[in-house]
């Protein structure tokens, strides 16, 4: 009698592989239970960009499908900034004996400190190509409050030691 040797058939995956597999399946799994659509409205909020010059506190706002009607642009008197707005996208194909429509709809709201001393009332906002830019001059007396101030070097004890007396 001949010793048979049969090959596996089955593959057996490699343990990455499979913890991969099944953190996907488990990242499906939670993804079942949030509420308010949470990761959609996080992903609606825009990225916020500050500079300040000279004469001005600079910020650009990203906020790319969006109509300048939809957004909202508010200053409060203690110094914050909020931009808030409303997407709503709507897409519809109807070919032959297809139809596909889809709708989207979501809100967001961030507001953010800002540096005190700023001339609010001249507060400039331009939106073009998806970026929303706002310009907000420095007041008199944030110009003034701001300058740069000197450094001494002190020499220390054992520097004051070590010279020689002249």
């Amino acid at each position: 009698m001949k010793n048979a040797v049969s090959k596996q058939t089955q593959e057996y995956d490699t343990p990455s592989r499979s913890a991969g597999e099944f953190r996907n399946f488990l990242s499906h799994f939670w993804n079942l239970f949030e509420t308010n659509g949470e990761n959609e409205n996080r992903s609606l909020e825009p990225k916020i960009e500050f500079s300040e010059g000279k004469d001005a506190v600079n910020v650009s706002a990203e906020v790319p499908g969006m109509d300048e009607k939809d957004l909202n642009v508010e200053i409060s008197s203690d110094g914050y900034l909020t931009i808030s707005g409303e997407k709503k996208n709507q897409i519809e194909h109807n070919q032959d004996d297809h139809y596909f429509s889809e709708v989207r709809y979501g809100m967001f709201r961030r507001t953010v400190p800002l540096p005190w001393d700023l001339d609010f009332a001249k507060t400039e906002a331009d939106y073009e190509d998806g970026v929303l830019k706002i310009r907000i001059p420095k007041s008199a007396d944030g110009k003034r409050k701001k300058q740069r101030l000197p450094i001494n070097k002190k020499q220390s004890q054992n520097q004051q030691q070590q010279q020689p007396e002249a």
